[in-house]
């Protein structure tokens, strides 16, 4: 029966209880959106570029890899399957803390180790506070000055990660400059927003999203000389899981000692301070979409959201451990999806059909060989457009959760000392500036003054 027909205007989309979660399977609960699928099934190509970081962290063989990538792709599926309306993705900011610490440990099982108690750990960590319901309360305490501070932070993070000398944007500058614009004015303009709303081929053209972007990143490459042709490949993905399991996870190395869950406590907590501002993005962002959309009642639990990617961190623990994490939003095609359901209820039923046909479009995009092999020579054009529009939307979001000047002032050392010193040096300088300069009004929500 197809639920999602029956859908009653301005109440939530159709869905089965299920304790804490609302279970949605496609095309009973919600649309199928094919738009959202096939832009899913070419940025594919950003999950596989996690492919290098794992190679170089762990000596990984790329068949491994790619096993790690593919089962993270299935428990991308859980987010909208048990009600989180989200697009979810890396905890990408965090990934240069991440590296860090694990680099402290020699190649081969030390470093496995602790990749496994790190994960765990930060799993535990949001579990913990999803099933006593503190994650929502962590969300409403937490002063908007720090809040502002913690997105602004990272959205500088990822445009630098871009940028930095030998960086993506150096060995691909005239390809990311093509691509990100156009990204850019297809999904930012207000002038090519005026062109959906007068023509039928500009309005089916936006709603493609930036799958046409990645189509054209795999032609202008090559002719710019800074990508190889594609060599097309038939059949379906090999990941060797045998491998995987036998050098990478407990079931070959066998579980960490304590003490590696111990060092790797302080790692933990800064990733899940980074990770925090992800939680808030996706908070702010679909409020924003809520007020547009009055037909379609959208609720985002932070709680619910920290025991799904929470248990999926645990899982990737033991049977896959990512250097990627797994955190609560991709938000370069969480806001894409958005910026489309924006545009009503022709353009996207439900936001659970494009969050759930993007990821089943992403996991069908890793199974094929032919689109693994074609979009494998701009995996790095591909990261840095996902990166750059992730950077674009922190700032506009991060500067919109200050309430006044002060707070915009703390929110920017913040930022500063986020992306300098890590994540854990930001929270502490956030909590400093805010107490000297509102004192006992630390949590008090400060009147907005621009």
């Amino acid at each position: 029966m197809n639920r999602w027909k029956n859908h009653v205007y301005g109440a939530e989309a159709p869905y089965t209880p299920l304790g804490p979660f609302k279970l949605r399977l496609p095309f009973v609960h919600y649309r199928f959106e094919l738009p959202d699928y096939f832009q899913g099934l070419l940025m594919c190509a950003v999950d596989l570029a996690a492919i290098p970081l794992m190679v170089d962290l762990l000596g990984m063989p790329f068949e491994a890899a790619i096993a790690i990538v593919m089962l993270n792709g299935l428990l991308y599926l859980t987010h909208h399957l048990l009600g989180d309306p989200v697009v979810p993705g890396w905890i990408t900011p965090a990934i240069p803390l991440l590296i860090a610490y694990v680099e402290i440990f020699p190649m081969g099982p030390d470093r496995v180790h602790a990749l496994i108690s790190f994960q765990m750990t930060l799993g535990l960590l949001a579990v913990l506070l999803g099933s006593t319901r503190l994650a929502s309360k962590v969300v409403q305490i937490i002063p908007q000055a720090i809040k502002s501070g913690i997105i602004l932070g990272a959205g500088i993070a990822a445009i630098m990660v871009v940028f930095k000398e030998g960086g993506r944007f150096d060995m691909y500058p005239l390809s990311i400059s093509i691509a990100v614009g156009l990204a850019f004015y297809l999904i930012f303009s207000k002038h090519f927003a005026k062109l959906t709303k007068s023509s039928k081929f500009w309005r089916n053209l936006g709603n493609l999203g930036i799958f046409p972007i990645v189509i054209l990143a795999v032609i202008i490459a090559p002719l710019l000389r800074e990508a190889p042709w594609p060599t097309i490949e038939w059949g379906i993905t090999n990941p060797n899981f045998g491998l995987m399991f036998s050098d990478y996870t407990i079931f070959g190395v066998g579980f960490p000692p304590l003490e590696m869950f111990l060092t790797s406590i302080p790692t933990a907590f800064a990733a899940y301070i980074v990770l925090f501002g992800d939680v808030l993005q996706s908070k702010a962002i679909l409020e924003e979409a809520d007020e547009i959309r009055a037909d379609e009642k959208i609720d985002y639990n932070a709680n619910r959201a920290h025991l799904i990617f929470g248990g999926r961190n645990m899982l990737m623990s033991l049977f896959g451990p990512d250097i990627t994490m797994s955190g609560p939003l991709w938000s370069a095609m969480h806001i894409v999806i958005v910026e489309r359901y924006k545009q009503g209820k022709k353009s996207m039923d439900s936001i659970f059909g494009g969050s759930g046909s993007f990821r089943w479009g992403t996991n069908t995009g890793l199974l094929f060989l032919p689109v693994v092999s074609l979009v494998k020579p701009i995996l790095g054009i591909a990261l840095a457009l996902t990166l750059l529009i992730q950077g674009f939307v922190s700032f506009r979001i991060g500067v919109m959760e200050a309430r006044s000047k002060k707070d915009l002032g703390i929110a920017g050392v913040i930022a500063g000392v986020l992306v300098i010193k890590g994540a854990a040096w930001a929270f502490v300088t956030g909590i400093l500036l805010t107490f000297l300069i509102y004192g006992f009004k630390f949590f008090k929500e400060q009147e907005k003054d621009f």
